[in-house]
């Protein structure tokens, strides 16, 4: 058997009704093992999963859930299960592997022994549904083809060079990939992206706080990878922090206190956001992105800094009162899948 074969399938989620179900049916054909780790859904994500023949895990409920920790503990799973499998593929609930996708990735992992994990384009599959969601299917791909610095949750990562650097770092609440992706690389591996689509996701972002809270996430994610990460040579988002705290912060605060004594001339400061807005407009524009999807993307970016600014300084206060890092949600259950299970007779 060739190393191509030996892949297997790590799925998480919580509470992702239909979305979990096309996720499982997407990678759950037989031909490979996966095993499916819950995070206290009340769903019926569980029984769907068995039903499929997945193998189930349910995380205990006492300690905090992260998707770092599950993903760990799937792997664990997987590997006791199959110790032979050799590349792993992690998804998340909310994502459906296409076609063709992981017989890709592991043929680049076969034909490149100094490649340590492989990632593709995610996409969205309701772009038109919202501009968040449209948001998200731009921010999917803008990353370069080739040699890349980074990955997301829907990576295929060979098991020995997983299980080397220890896997994720359960205690990081978002942008554990960032995190891990630094510890695959000092250990002399190379991460590529191909020029393939990986997954299908579904955001489902649809009102204004979900994104907030998810820009939030963003920005205590920043912070807490650069805690980690942020010395030289790496110096993993620090520049991102530094945005933060000079425009999400000092610079609109300033503006307002002080307009009263230059007569309103101090406000002039907050025309950067508009202006950040039309230049990564017409940037993203240029790099073959439709207007309508440079535009949300350009608003984003424009404006995103606030709730990161926030997302921050929750880290700040966090570390200083000795608080548990956890999630911050931005997403709701979707009951669906109870209905989907009944309709299907499993």
């Amino acid at each position: 058997m060739t190393s191509s074969h030996k892949v297997g399938v790590v799925v998480i989620g919580r509470n992702e009704g239909d979305r979990l179900i096309r996720s499982l049916e997407s990678v759950a054909d037989g031909t490979r093992p996966v095993v499916y780790v819950d995070s206290g859904s009340t769903d019926g994500s569980c029984e769907a999963a068995r039903d499929r023949g997945v193998t189930v895990i349910n995380l205990d409920l006492s300690i905090p859930f992260t998707a770092a920790r599950a993903r760990n503990a799937g792997f664990e799973r997987l590997c006791e299960l199959h110790p032979d499998v050799a590349y792993v593929q992690f998804i998340d609930g909310d994502c459906e592997v296409v076609a063709g996708w992981l017989e890709a990735a592991a043929a680049t992992l076969d034909q490149h022994p100094d490649v340590v994990a492989v990632c593709g384009w995610r996409r969205e599959r309701y772009p038109d549904r919202s501009p968040y969601n449209r948001i998200c299917d731009v921010e999917w791909r803008l990353g370069p083809v080739g040699v890349t610095t980074q990955f997301g949750g829907d990576v295929m990562i060979r098991a020995t060079a997983f299980a080397a650097v220890g896997g994720y770092d359960s205690s990081v609440i978002a942008a554990e990939d960032d995190e891990l992706s630094v510890r695959l690389r000092q250990a002399s591996g190379s991460i590529l992206r191909i020029d393939q689509n990986s997954t299908l996701h579904d955001a489902n972002i649809h009102r204004l706080a979900q994104w907030w809270q998810r820009a939030k996430r963003c920005g205590y994610a920043y912070a807490q990878v650069s805690s980690i990460h942020g010395a030289p040579p790496e110096q993993k988002f620090k520049q991102e922090i530094r945005r933060a705290w000079l425009w999400g912060v000092i610079a609109p605060l300033g503006a307002i206190v002080l307009s009263p004594f230059t007569f309103g001339l101090s406000l002039i400061v907050l025309g950067r956001y508009p202006l950040t807005a039309i230049r990564t407009m017409i940037g993203t524009h240029k790099r073959g992105f439709s207007w309508n999807e440079s535009m949300v993307w350009g608003v984003s970016c424009g404006v995103s800094v606030i709730p990161e600014a926030f997302g921050v300084i929750k880290f700040v206060r966090d570390c200083l009162f000795h608080k548990q890092h956890e999630i911050i949600e931005y997403k709701g259950a979707q009951p669906a899948a109870i209905k989907s299970i009944q309709a299907t007779g499993r």
